[in-house]
């Protein structure tokens, strides 16, 4: 990172987060790692084999229409089927274990949710 201006804005500072929560959480083949971007507008979740490189499977905010689940509604309802919908994909590569990874945002609303719904769709961390 530089020194000097714009050292502390948010997204600087989700990044350093971000950075010291990679340091410790690693995805493989048998056990990708479960990845939540959130931007204003969408979320966007994806299983990664960080040993190769590669997405496994992805899911995003636009594919799904929800209005409430289980009591969730706005943004943190579509969060939750965004979790859900990544489940059911991964249980089609025959995934069912993975490590999450917050994104260095902290773990509550649609970062929750969002394993909530993994969680839920059958998805073990």
């Amino acid at each position: 990172m530089k020194q000097g201006h714009g050292t502390s804005t948010k997204t600087v500072q989700r990044a350093r987060r971000h950075a010291r929560v990679r340091a410790k959480v690693s995805g493989t083949a048998a056990r990708p790692r479960l990845s939540v971007f959130r931007s204003l507008r969408y979320v966007f979740a994806q299983l990664i084999d960080d040993e190769t490189g590669k997405t496994l499977c992805s899911a995003h905010s636009k594919e799904v229409k929800v209005d409430t689940a289980n009591d969730r509604k706005g943004k943190v309802a579509m969060s939750y089927a965004v979790g859900s919908l990544l489940a059911k994909k991964a249980a089609e590569l025959k995934i069912t274990h993975v490590v999450f990874d917050r994104g260095g945002y902290i773990y509550t609303g649609r970062v929750s949710a969002v394993a909530d719904g993994a969680r839920d769709g059958g998805l073990i961390f």
